[in-house]
């Protein structure tokens, strides 16, 4: 009866210890399940911020990237500006200078892309028509010779080669080594008689002179029996064949060709539309344009 009834308080003490087994594994999994939802809320609020500080990052770095962006790109405008206008202001010094009859900023820059042709039997002038080393001159200059010779603004001597030649013309295209400062060819449809030019040549052997004169007639017909000469009564003497008559602004209006027997003031050059087309054909292509 004893050993009966300690049974039964052992199945009872049993039972209650799994009752409240149950009751603390119910309250365990229900406070392990408000913690996992509290962490996956704490997880969604730091994605959440995460996500706004990578935005908020990513829009401060793109604003700047534009701010720089801008500020490079008005401190290029600033400099084409600056530039620009230095350019405006040292043209308009020339211009001045040249409307006052002084011309030696003009010759100053100009006379650097002149060149002196030296062969086996004859010299003459030449100009740089292309930063790549063309030059131009007169056919007669270098006709019936393979050895020629340039001789630079800075008294290089060096071997040029032909290019092409216009006979017609009285043109020779050359070329050298080395990177040069072209002289520009101007549109000779603007010229007016009356107009001031500048030839630059080696008249005589004497290189680099400049001698000063006007426009004295337009579409002269020459040798080749076009109407495509420019007359000047600037002095032009032996040597002087295949430079440039240049205007006011520095840009080349013709080459020098000739001159009439041996009246003074009486010079012809081709004019600078014709030297252009002559030129582009013996290369088959645009070498040179005209402003």
């Amino acid at each position: 009866m004893v050993n009966h009834h300690h049974r039964n308080v052992l199945y009872i003490l049993i039972f209650i210890l799994i009752i409240i087994n149950i009751i603390s594994f119910v309250s365990l999994s229900s406070k392990v399940s408000r913690t996992d939802a509290a962490l996956n809320s704490v997880e969604n609020r730091l994605t959440n911020l995460s996500d706004y500080l990578i935005s908020l990052i990513s829009a401060y770095e793109s604003q700047n990237q534009r701010n720089f962006n801008d500020i490079t790109l008005n401190l290029n405008e600033m400099s084409r500006t600056l530039s620009q206008q230095r350019d405006t202001f040292e043209q308009e010094i020339k211009l001045l200078k040249s409307s006052q009859g002084d011309f030696s900023e003009i010759v100053k820059g100009a006379v650097k892309s002149v060149v002196t042709i030296r062969t086996d039997d004859s010299m003459g002038t030449g100009f740089i028509i292309h930063k790549e080393g063309y030059l131009v001159t007169n056919y007669h200059v270098t006709e019936g010779t393979d050895k020629i010779y340039v001789i630079t603004y800075d008294r290089e001597l060096i071997p040029a080669k032909i290019i092409g030649s216009d006979k017609f013309r009285d043109l020779a295209l050359l070329k050298i080594e080395g990177s040069y400062n072209p002289l520009v060819l101007a549109d000779s449809s603007q010229l007016q008689v009356g107009n001031k030019v500048i030839a630059i040549g080696n008249p005589l052997g004497l290189s680099f002179t400049v001698t000063e004169g006007i426009i004295s007639a337009l579409n002269r017909v020459g040798p080749n029996g076009r109407s495509e000469y420019i007359q000047t009564d600037v002095s032009l003497n032996p040597g002087n064949s295949g430079g440039p008559l240049i205007d006011t602004q520095g840009k080349v209006v013709g080459i020098n060709n000739f001159k009439v027997g041996d009246a003074e003031s009486l010079g012809f050059a081709l004019e600078s539309n014709a030297l252009k087309n002559a030129i582009n054909a013996l290369v088959n292509t645009t070498l040179v344009n005209t402003a």
